[in-house]
């Protein structure tokens, strides 16, 4: 079957199985949102519906594959981006998805997500983000809020946590996006958008866990102040953000600034204009660290730059040294001699 004469539906992306996740779980949301993508990314990418495969570690997240009417690969604990690498770079022409959770990817799972994003290999990984441990019945994670009471940590947590986007930039990451569940059209247009990319794409999706850490993102995802807690960046277009889109972020010194436009002298002219192709990380790194209440919460797509895969490499390494060897195949080391010389 061949693009010219298939659409692709949300319908053609769903799998018979009977969804078993918590009602009102986020992760109801996030599939819908991504079997809504597929049909678009296959009609942009010129993609079959076999070309898709999904790849899962452990966690509630991780049931993902079962759900989707494509490949699958439901792995173990942590090990989801090893397995993502593995059929990538044995298969390029797959278009491969990686589902995680802050646990499994960041924790046991945490040497495995920097490493595939350092070496930039094209796959796609969504990392929900509910800040608890929900298969194993809530314990804290590297997401946690400091001081954060589970059954892990009864007096709170006193670790730090992880900031996922900054670790992408950190590993030196090509594609960073960050929605919410309920944020459905956003989710939609951060993973076209990865899918679009070349190299490792990072989409974090801050998820509700109604059993274990409900209404966690609720400060600034709830409804009722979303759109003043929250902004959306698109490349090209001014930082601008509130109920009355009045709200504007400015570069300040060494740091950003949120101003109100319209007074103190700022206009729209001032407000900084989203760059999310920029090679510095600089003001992408300040971004993804935005904090309510101090500042917005930025959702969308944050960094997408281009550079050399993985795969791309690889293949043209084996190429050039497949020119220049002597012997090519197993076959012929075989038969090559008493001695073998490689």
């Amino acid at each position: 079957m061949t693009m010219e004469n298939c659409k692709y539906t949300p319908a053609d992306f769903k799998s018979d199985q009977e969804v078993k996740w918590c009602p009102g779980c986020g992760d109801h949301a996030i599939l819908n949102s991504v079997q809504k993508a597929l049909p678009e990314v296959a009609e942009r990418l010129n993609y079959t519906h076999e070309r898709f495969t999904f790849v899962s570690g452990i966690g509630c997240s991780s049931r993902f594959p079962y759900y989707m009417q494509t490949f699958g690969f439901h792995g173990i604990h942590g090990r989801a981006a090893a397995i993502a690498t593995g059929v990538k770079v044995s298969n390029p022409k797959l278009s491969v998805w990686q589902i995680s959770g802050d646990g499994d990817a960041l924790a046991i799972g945490g040497n495995h997500f920097i490493h595939a994003i350092r070496r930039n290999i094209d796959i796609n990984i969504l990392l929900f983000n509910n800040e608890i441990y929900g298969l194993t019945k809530g314990q804290y994670s590297p997401t946690s809020k400091l001081g954060k009471i589970t059954k892990t940590s009864p007096f709170g947590t006193i670790e730090h946590p992880f900031t996922p986007g900054e670790l992408v930039l950190g590993a030196r990451g090509t594609f960073f996006a960050r929605s919410l569940d309920v944020e459905m059209n956003t989710t939609k247009e951060c993973l076209v958008a990865a899918a679009e990319h070349d190299g490792t794409s990072v989409t974090e999706i801050l998820q509700n866990c109604v059993i274990f850490n409900d209404k966690t993102h609720d400060q600034f995802a709830n409804k009722e102040w979303r759109e003043d807690r929250t902004i959306t960046l698109r490349h090209g277009e001014p930082m601008i953000f509130g109920k009355n889109r009045d709200k504007g972020l400015v570069l300040q010194g060494l740091g950003l600034r949120v101003v109100t436009i319209g007074q103190d002298g700022w206009t729209e002219r001032d407000i900084l204009v989203h760059d999310a192709h920029n090679p510095n990380p600089g003001i992408h790194m300040m971004l993804v660290g935005m904090r309510y209440p101090d500042y917005p919460v930025a959702l969308g797509i944050i960094r997408d730059v281009a550079d050399k895969t993985y795969e791309q490499s690889l293949q043209k390494q084996v190429d050039e040294i497949h020119d220049t060897a002597k012997i090519h195949n197993v076959d012929e080391l075989l038969h090559s001699g008493d001695t073998w010389e490689l």
